[in-house]
């Protein structure tokens, strides 16, 4: 990554000789503080009883073919009249299982650079010296707010462009993982493990076979009365499925499980929620007693394996195989 930034410095201060580069590939935005999602209860509709916990029956069982998940690392790569340049490496991979090893799937993971610039905002030259170097460019002028060209200055604060360009890089990282998951799911029969949630792609939410195991909760889909049975889950119990329909997205049917014991811990420490393709109500229950062992499988390997990797308590090897993977080649 540090390689390809210097290479986009390079090119626009070949270019326009006045930009100045920022001083060193510094730290990605991505590590850097900022606003996070308020957190919030968000009932859902119950599709499989009244929401309870349930233990899983049966032995955990290895059936995943492959492991999906994506990285993105953005860095500014300098100010144009306090306008941010920014410049990110998105990927993503699929990751399966060969001989007992985990190997990339296909020929080779999706890696994309290229610049991520408010066109409005800049000079005419600037623009057309990023597009004309090579790389993909990206107008972050528009996020469902437009930079207006008789008001430039909404959405001018420099911490706001940032976030912009921040936006559209994850959506961009969410696309190529969402192009691995479909080619997936037409060329393949063993169920898919993907690092996140599903309702984002129609075509990836409604595969039978994909399975979205989601490991943060800023989002609680149940009542303020109903917080007591979600904190009580056991290790190997889960909660009854729910329905998940996203305004604009694609809804799915859901529900917690319970990895590790959390006794002691934050209420969500070793809990995953889990996403599929929306079930028949009479499929229901055998459909999530059989993806809960499945995942709970891949939660067996001991901590140490995951460590020193603070989300060890809800991690699953191949993922973080992924995740290994992805920072060696960007």
């Amino acid at each position: 990554m540090d390689a390809s930034l210097r290479g986009a410095q390079r090119l626009l201060g070949e270019w326009i000789p006045r930009i100045r580069a920022a001083d060193g590939p510094g730290p990605t935005l991505e590590t850097l503080p900022a606003a996070a999602e308020s957190p919030r209860l968000e009932p859902a509709q119950t599709v499989e009883g009244a929401l309870r916990t349930r233990a899983v029956p049966g032995e955990p069982r290895t059936v995943f073919g492959g492991f999906l998940d994506g990285t993105q690392a953005s860095r500014i790569v300098t100010y144009v009249d306090a306008v941010p340049i920014v410049f990110a490496t998105v990927a993503a991979v699929i990751r399966v299982r060969r001989d007992r090893r985990l190997v990339t799937y296909g020929q080779r993971p999706e890696v994309e650079r290229g610049f991520y610039i408010p066109r409005l905002l800049v000079p005419a030259e600037l623009w057309n010296a990023a597009v004309a170097g090579g790389y993909p460019v990206t107008d972050t002028s528009d996020d469902g707010r437009p930079i207006s060209d008789d008001d430039p200055s909404s959405g001018r604060h420099p911490a706001a462009l940032i976030e912009r360009a921040l936006q559209r890089v994850r959506d961009r990282r969410q696309a190529l993982e969402h192009i691995l998951a479909e080619r997936w799911s037409a060329a393949e029969d063993s169920p898919l493990y993907i690092d996140g949630g599903l309702t984002g792609n129609r075509r990836v939410a409604t595969a039978t076979g994909n399975v979205g195991v989601v490991k943060r909760h800023r989002t609680l889909y149940v009542s303020a009365e109903l917080m007591p049975v979600l904190a009580g889950l056991r290790p190997g119990e889960r909660t009854t499925a729910f329905r998940i329909a996203p305004v604009s997205r694609t809804a799915v049917t859901s529900w917690y499980l319970r990895l590790r014991d959390s006794r002691g811990r934050d209420p969500t420490w070793g809990l995953v929620r889990i996403e599929v393709s929306e079930t028949r109500a009479d499929d229901i229950t055998a459909r999530a007693d059989e993806v809960s062992r499945w995942v709970m499988a891949e939660a067996a390997p001991p901590a140490p394996l995951a460590l020193p990797d603070p989300r060890w308590d809800t991690m699953a090897y191949g993922i973080r195989d992924c995740e290994e993977f992805l920072r060696a080649i960007t």
